[in-house]
Parts: structure tokens; C-alpha cells; sequence
């Protein structure tokens, strides 16, 4: 799958050095899910200066709530998380063309291709 270049991040200028809000889906132990779209966990970082200040996980249920309703209805329940949560920059290791074209249209950076630790993956994307 080609992903539309305004999809993959080069951020301000200031990357690394001013506070970003960045999110991840997450596994129990910590490491990257390679989902996104059917993530259950996802984890929130405030990242400033390189190191994560905070770092919070939310139950999002959406391997169960995917199939559920229409697929705008999915992509409209993820938006309402970017949006209550700030999202600043999404980090993941896979995500669909439709949710790629949601994000691009979001105008929210996105680094692909994540995977392992999910905090080392967060820090990655902040530089």
C-alpha cells in the first residue's frame, strides 16, 4: 500500500523540543499492537525536550467496536479520541487506506512502521 507523502511526519522545527502529544496502540506488555484500527489499548505521551513526561493508556475496545455501526461510525469514534486527547502525532505499526485518508484529511502526522517497545517507539517518533 502506498501511503499519500502528507501522511508521513516531518514536523516543525522545534520538533523534540516543544511539548507534543503523541499516541500509540498498545499491548498489556507494553510493546507496539500492530493494530490501530482494532487496538484495544491505546497509550497517550506528553513528550518534552525527548523524554515522555506523561504516559497514559485508555481502554478504547475497538477491536470489538470496529464491526460495529457503519465504517464511518469507527473512524468518527477515533476522531473524537484524537480530538478529546490533543493528539499531536500518531505512531503505529500498520494502519488501513481509509483510516490513512481520515488522518491525512486530519492534517495529523503519522510515523508507520512501529513496532517493540511502544514508549522507545513514541520517543523515536518525537525526534
Amino acid at each position: 500500500m502506498a501511503i499519500p507523502a502528507a501522511v508521513h511526519a516531518v514536523g516543525a522545527t522545534t520538533k523534540g523540543l516543544s511539548p507534543m502529544i503523541l499516541c500509540v496502540p498498545v499491548t498489556s506488555d507494553g510493546q507496539v499492537d500492530p493494530r490501530w484500527g482494532k487496538a484495544d489499548r491505546i497509550a497517550v505521551a506528553d513528550v518534552i525536550e525527548g523524554e515522555i513526561k506523561a504516559w497514559h493508556e485508555f481502554e478504547v475496545s475497538w477491536s470489538r467496536l470496529h464491526d460495529e455501526g457503519t465504517p464511518g461510525s469507527h473512524h468518527a469514534r477515533v476522531v473524537r479520541f484524537l480530538r478529546e486527547h490533543h493528539i499531536e502525532t500518531v505512531v503505529a505499526n500498520h494502519i488501513g487506506d481509509g483510516m490513512v485518508r481520515m488522518l491525512a484529511t486530519m492534517s495529523l502526522p503519522t510515523h508507520l512502521d512501529a513496532a517493540g517497545d511502544a514508549r522507545a517507539a513514541v520517543l523515536t517518533a518525537a525526534q
